[in-house]
């Protein structure tokens, strides 16, 4: 089992120069392996094998000068070295955290071209300004190194933080991650218990073990039980004080001084409207969680609930395609934050051992929950009516203790019916 425990840096002076300091020398070595990785793949890159006396008929650009082999990993840890003679002060960080560097550079890129393990691509990888690149990472720490309130970290000697709680015994520090913050410094212990193993519940759902849990924007959650949690709002809370922020940043009069710590203004409040809802999404899954052996939640894709909708072409002219009113829905349900509630429930989830079964959202909104018979409804409809069974609730309800049907009719093997399976 694997933890990450983060604390409040107290860095001296010193400290804080070097930290800065090697933030930005890792930038920009980062944006150079990144764009020769871009280089390589835009002058030598063709997938196909040619035999012999064939040639390739796919278009592709190559370069004037000889073709080289794909920069990876190896290539580009092994040029590090030469980096220290041509810079000598790269000299001053530690060598496992420029090979981390090369790593950060490795995962980003494969992303984009191959995907993860599920098969789904990245975007392009930007390069990074001093805004983006903010973290470096230690991927080895003697747990020696580690007191009550301290580390010892190379090359940056003994760094003070502030011990908000203690970490658990039997857990080994694994690697140490430097962040820079709004509001400061923080350090990350990212420790490991082998002893203690991934837990695989396969606990059965049934009707008393079972809440099924509807995520949206009226409410954060409902459950199949009618209780319910009211969205905060915190973003929209503060759009007047960031509106004001912003409107002094564009102030053309202003120094650079004044700018400067105007940006730093609004980042700190950014920081603390992410901390409130942080905080808020985390007291709400332990409600959750404690209270039940099973959870079920609708497999939601958020990323495409937030797309922009397609331009829509009528006689080769363009119309309104609902746009405008989709991205007030878009700015809400990221400050609603569903995609990060649904995360921290899984991880909550799994420290109460509650099992997390996720069903097909597909119909879960346009059906009874009583009778199954597909009531239909708009976004603008919230109330359920269902004429055939009788049955008036709270739309989000409904669906809800449809959710908890479809979890409760799965098996033990874990396959879960669809509504199409229910109905037929």
């Amino acid at each position: 089992m694997r933890k990450t425990y983060q604390y409040k840096l107290i860095p001296t002076a010193n400290q804080r120069q070097e930290i800065d300091r090697w933030l930005d020398m890792l930038r920009h070595q980062y944006n150079y392996l990144l764009a020769d990785r871009f280089r390589w793949w835009q002058m030598n890159r063709c997938n196909l094998v040619i035999p012999q006396g064939d040639y390739c008929l796919r278009w592709c650009e190559i370069g004037s000068g000889e073709l080289r082999n794909n920069p990876d990993w190896h290539s580009q840890s092994a040029s590090l070295p030469l980096l220290k003679q041509e810079r000598p002060w790269y000299k001053d960080i530690y060598s496992q955290v420029l090979q981390d560097c090369v790593k950060r550079v490795k995962l980003a890129f494969d992303r984009y071209i191959k995907g993860d393990s599920k098969g789904s691509r990245a975007g392009r990888p930007r390069f990074k300004n001093k805004s983006r690149y903010r973290t470096f990472t230690f991927p080895s720490v003697a747990e020696k190194n580690l007191t009550d309130s301290t580390i010892k970290l190379p090359k940056l000697g003994i760094l003070k933080f502030r011990a908000s709680r203690q970490i658990e015994s039997g857990f080994e520090l694994k690697t140490v991650a430097i962040t820079k913050k709004a509001d400061g410094y923080y350090v990350n212990l990212s420790v490991e218990d082998k002893s203690i193993p991934d837990l695989e519940l396969d606990t059965v759902p049934t009707e008393s073990n079972t809440t099924g849990i509807d995520v949206g924007l009226e409410k954060l959650w409902v459950d199949s039980d009618n209780n319910q949690a009211l969205p905060q709002r915190y973003l929209r809370s503060s759009e007047s004080k960031l509106a004001l922020l912003q409107r002094k940043l564009e102030d053309k009069a202003r120094s650079k001084k004044a700018k400067r710590l105007i940006r730093r203004a609004i980042s700190r409040l950014h920081q603390k409207i992410a901390r409130q809802r942080s905080d808020w999404h985390y007291k709400e899954a332990h409600k959750l969680a404690r209270k039940c052996q099973v959870l079920a939640i609708e497999k939601l894709n958020i990323r495409n609930m937030k797309r922009r909708n397609k331009p829509k072409k009528v006689d080769g002219i363009f119309v309104p395609n609902g746009q405008a009113s989709s991205s007030g829905r878009n700015k809400s349900w990221s400050d609603n934050g569903v995609g990060n509630f649904l995360e921290m429930l899984s991880q909550v989830a799994q420290k109460y051992g509650t099992r997390l079964v996720k069903v097909n959202p597909r119909g879960t909104s346009q059906h009874c929950s009583q009778c199954l018979n597909r009531v239909s409804k708009t976004l603008s409809d919230r109330w359920h009516e269902c004429d055939s069974c009788g049955l008036s609730c709270d739309r989000d309800y409904n669906s809800a203790m449809l959710i908890k049907k479809l979890a409760v009719g799965s098996s033990q093997d874990k396959k879960l019916p669809s509504l199409k399976d229910l109905l037929s």
